[in-house]
């Protein structure tokens, strides 16, 4: 059974008046009686069309500055009464409630009132409590009442009632309820959170309201989603739709060159989450240039970025390799002309944005959160622990290998020489092999890594990674100090002139 039922009144109550006006011509066309408040009903009275106010209803008036107006048995009992149900239909009569059919609501912007800067007492007034109470009443009792709880939805409902001349299905009313619990789930997650901001309460709550199916996940046999506002942080000019794999690169692509906002043209390749090239030179060209000779192997497919406009030399020598993703602030015309060569190529515009200050992943039959690594490694936090000091190029160089370095999965060593990545070597099980698998890698790329520095995201245990660099050339080490043998590599680079110093700050990535 369809168990449709034909609409005869609505409530209206909302806070975006976008979008509002053709429903409301739409309803009157077809003889719907309108009741309504405040701001809501003065907009419908303007467009010349009658309307109920609430209080006429109520007998009541809006009170409290406007916190109170629609909390009131005749309101609420017109939404949650049962049609089908004997003793609601003869109390409806009894106390003269009228039937609600329509419940249309937009909820005060609590969220753009956060994010706003507002004082908290403006916040504070933008807890919506009379249009979340309709929603969820009128959500609850589907089976009789449609809610719409969205200025989101506006344009769906319009057409849902213009097409089917107001006889609305049960499974239209149930499609619109699960909308109208994701509106109010998700309003007071965001409101729990502003209040549990310095996480006093122990209890995790993450809504998104966007969300898009991915073609799959990290292999084809897996569903893929992405739940978030991509469009906040992304301008996409081009190429195929972002897959499970692509996004997860993008994501560490962008946390990597945050940590070079500002500075001299820098670029990065990035391949399974990991630099695999990167490097720092007067022009984006160069960087480029340098970048690739990291390791033009992995870079096929991978994921580009660049802390500045891409320019059209840059981008025909990008044009000369297949990859996946190209992101940079900007790009000249010629540059965008270039790129766009490749149909499939995705090309991104990267716009200032606040990264979260939480990340969030599954663990177990839960979840683990924790506060994102904003600590980066600057000259002010070294301190020497050889006598002999690094010179001025070595400290810029472990200060750059510092910064890949905490972007790169553990157990990891990577290897700079000129602000070039020379090599990395990522995800091992010990220190020992992620040292050696650089080391193995910079060769067979070419690099002299004669007067290389090396970064380590933990402490050495023993002086063995120190000695390996040595005789590899590297001349100085970045890492954070605090193992219970730091005097055993202390002593290795003393005997043998090897600048190290520790930032007494560990970078796991795992």
């Amino acid at each position: 059974m369809s168990n449709t039922k034909t609409i005869k009144s609505a409530l209206i109550s909302v806070f975006s008046k976008d979008g509002l006006e053709p429903i409301v011509k739409q309803l009157n066309s077809q003889g719907v009686t309108i009741y309504s408040t405040g701001g809501t009903e003065k907009f419908i009275t303007d467009l010349g069309i009658k309307v109920v106010p609430v209080e006429d209803v109520t007998s009541y008036p809006s009170i409290l500055g406007g916190r109170v107006k629609t909390l009131h048995p005749k309101v609420f009992g017109g939404i949650l009464n049962r049609q089908n149900h004997d003793g609601d239909v003869a109390e409806m009569e009894a106390y003269s409630i009228p039937q609600i059919d329509v419940v249309i609501v937009d909820l005060y912007p609590f969220e753009k009132t956060v994010a706003s800067g507002a004082s908290e007492q403006d916040i504070i007034e933008k807890i919506d409590i009379g249009g979340i109470s309709l929603i969820r009443a009128a959500a609850k009792n589907y089976a009789d009442v449609i809610c719409v709880s969205s200025v989101d939805d506006y344009s769906e409902f319009l057409e849902l009632i213009t097409e089917k001349n107001g006889s609305l299905t049960e499974a239209d009313r149930k499609r619109f309820a699960a909308k109208a619990f994701n509106v109010s789930s998700h309003y007071d997650s965001a409101i729990f959170n502003y209040f549990n901001k310095n996480h006093e309460i122990a209890s995790f709550k993450l809504s998104e309201t966007q969300g898009k199916v991915l073609r799959y996940g990290e292999n084809p046999h897996q569903k893929g989603f992405f739940f978030g506002d991509f469009d906040e942080i992304f301008t996409k000019l081009h190429g195929k739709e972002l897959s499970y794999n692509n996004l997860l690169d993008v994501d560490a692509a962008v946390n990597l060159i945050n940590e070079f906002k500002g500075e001299a043209p820098t670029f990065a390749v990035l391949k399974h989450n990991n630099a695999c090239g990167f490097a720092q030179r007067e022009t984006i060209l160069d960087a480029y240039v340098d970048a690739l000779a990291g390791d033009p192997v992995s870079a096929f497919g991978g994921v580009l970025i660049s802390n500045t406009e891409i320019d059209k030399a840059t981008a025909e020598e990008i044009h000369k390799l297949f990859c996946e993703v190209v992101i940079a602030p900007s790009f000249s015309a010629e540059a965008l002309e270039i790129l766009k060569g490749k149909k499939n190529r995705i090309l991104l515009i990267l716009k200032d944005f606040d990264f979260p200050q939480t990340t969030v992943r599954t663990c177990l039959n839960g979840v683990l959160v924790q506060e994102r690594n904003s600590k980066t490694d600057t000259l002010a936090d070294l301190k020497d622990a050889t006598n002999n000091k690094p010179t001025q190029n070595e400290l810029d160089d472990l200060i750059f290998a510092s910064k890949i370095c905490k972007h790169t999965k553990s157990n990891t060593i990577v290897l700079v020489k000129g602000k070039q990545l020379c090599a990395s070597g990522t995800g091992q099980t010990s220190r020992v092999d992620a040292l050696n698998q650089a080391i193995h890698k910079a060769q067979s790329f070419n690099f002299d890594l004669q007067g290389a520095v090396m970064a380590s995201d933990a402490f050495f245990p023993f002086p063995d990674c120190v000695e390996i660099a040595k005789n590899a050339g590297v001349t100085a080490v970045i890492q954070p100090g605090g193992s219970i043998k730091d005097q055993l590599s202390i002593d290795y680079c003393n005997a043998n002139n090897v600048a190290m110093v520790f930032t007494g700050t560990r970078h796991f990535k795992h």
